[in-house]
């Protein structure tokens, strides 16, 4: 099954002419059963796995991802959505018996999944292999065929992702487009039936639009400001653990990753204590030489992130843990602030970098007030014992997704929606989500004998009146 990738940054004329011919499969690829879609995604993964050592060191030369990382955050991943996939698939696949009201006695009512058709799936660099292969499961459960724009940032994670897809899929099935901006604009000016897209907010309103020019639905997965609220807890020991471990995993480049803290006044300082021991721990000894930890993918984001902090600074914020940011290298510590001015930039902007903002707070008024003056945020935090504090919090502060009692990774669940909300994303995927993004629910009616809506037409005479009358007064 094995055919050439394409090209880097390949001519408009080749990119149409793959666009063509995965519409042109459209009809096949809608007509094909569970098992042999489910021999898919078999397939896909075989290839993962063939080439696990390949992706690690890939990965590793794109930002020095820990190889272990790559099995947990991307190889683990994609092996639990197919597993979970497989084991539904027959079922999310079968057309559903809707019930019907009086305007349709002597009819039958049903919804039936229907593939949307050619998708573009775009992803980022943060996650290069999970965040392709994660929504391609879903389009291919679906019934779909796809066209994929994997990152240029990570390009030799993509050029090994490129060969899976080679090796796993025909041409006109699954296609990788490689490429940077323009390559994007002009796969964006194809009439696709789905775009599913994962990065930033101001680049997810590009797409939208492009995607209104069709139209066709889109998904979008953006990122946003993360809060963490900590209710006045015994001990802040487990809060702090994985606290520490959300926002350095991936040196911070997650877009649910915490984003700032709110912690109570009167134990900002033991809070930080455990915070700071608990990075320490995790990644002990000179940071910069400890192969866990890993890079920021590009020296213009190092650089990104060394300007708010600096602003921050600036504006009186305090560092009681961190060092000197290395943009040329991409290597940005752990980096703690206390302190922070409320019109710091660091607290506006994403930070997308292992750098946490510590704010205290006297009243849970003034959170809620803090956060709901913001975007929403793609997921909230809360560490409590208290089932009052954390129901207050989640019924006055909106966002896409929460968490109780830890972070991030509620993200892995196949079974939970993940998406965001306004600024932080528009669908939701995983599971049988990501595969309703993909599927187009069909209402069929069939009328098997004429019920009392045939009566009912005109010419009106006045026992129809009186009929209708009767019927609005008795509904």
């Amino acid at each position: 099954m094995t055919h050439s990738v394409l090209p880097v940054a390949p001519s408009v004329d080749v990119i149409e002419k793959t666009f063509a011919d995965l519409k042109a499969r459209i009809p096949r690829q809608r007509a094909l059963s569970a098992k042999e879609r489910i021999a898919r995604l078999d397939a896909l993964y075989r290839e993962v796995w063939k080439r696990r050592n390949d992706l690690k060191t890939a990965m590793w030369n794109d930002f020095r991802k820990p190889a272990e990382e790559v099995d947990l955050t991307e190889i683990f991943v994609i092996k639990s959505e197919i597993k979970t996939v497989k084991r539904n698939l027959h079922r999310w696949m079968r057309p559903k018996r809707m019930p019907g009201g009086l305007a349709q006695i002597g009819s039958a009512s049903w919804v039936r999944p229907e593939a949307k058709g050619v998708v573009l799936i775009i992803s980022p660099w943060n996650y290069p292999m999970q965040l392709v292969f994660r929504p391609l499961i879903a389009a291919l459960a679906a019934g779909c065929t796809a066209m994929i724009k994997p990152s240029e940032l990570t390009g030799h994670t993509a050029q090994v992702v490129a060969e899976i897809v080679s090796a796993a899929f025909e041409s006109d099935e699954v296609a990788v487009v490689q490429g940077g901006v323009d390559t994007a604009t002009h796969m964006l000016n194809l009439p696709f039936n789905h775009i599913y897209f994962t990065g930033s907010p101001a680049v997810g309103k590009i797409v939208m639009k492009a995607a209104s020019q069709h139209p066709c639905s889109v998904t979008l997965e953006l990122g946003g400001k993360s809060p963490v609220i900590l209710d006045d807890m015994r001990s802040f020991r487990d809060a702090a653990k994985k606290l520490a471990w959300a926002k350095l995993s991936n040196a911070g480049q997650i877009c649910v990753a915490p984003d700032y803290v709110f912690v109570p006044a009167n134990r900002e300082a033991e809070f930080i204590s455990a915070l700071k021991r608990a990075m320490l721990d995790m990644y002990p000894g000179e940071t910069s030489a400890n192969k866990d930890y890993q890079r920021i993918v590009a020296p213009h984001h190092a650089k990104r992130i060394s300007i708010l902090v600096d602003d921050a600074i600036a504006r009186g914020a305090k560092c009681v843990l961190g060092g000197d940011i290395e943009t040329d290298s991409c290597f940005v510590p752990p980096i703690v602030l206390t302190g922070i001015d409320k019109n710091a930039k660091i607290l506006e902007e994403e930070i997308f970098g292992p750098v946490l903002p510590i704010i205290p707070y006297t009243s849970l008024d003034e959170v809620i007030r803090f956060v709901n003056d913001r975007p929403t945020p793609l997921a909230l935090y809360v560490f409590s014992k208290r089932k009052r504090f954390v129901d207050s919090i989640l019924s006055n502060i909106q966002s896409g997704g929460a968490s109780i009692n830890n972070c991030v990774i509620h993200v892995s669940s196949n079974y939970l929606p993940f998406g965001g909300l306004g600024n932080s994303g528009i669908g939701s995927g995983h599971g049988e989500y990501g595969y309703l993004e993909f599927t187009h629910l069909r209402g069929v009616y069939e009328q098997r004998f004429d019920g009392a809506g045939a009566l009912l037409m005109p010419p009106y005479s006045s026992w129809k009146t009186n009929v209708i009358d009767r019927l609005l007064r008795w509904l």
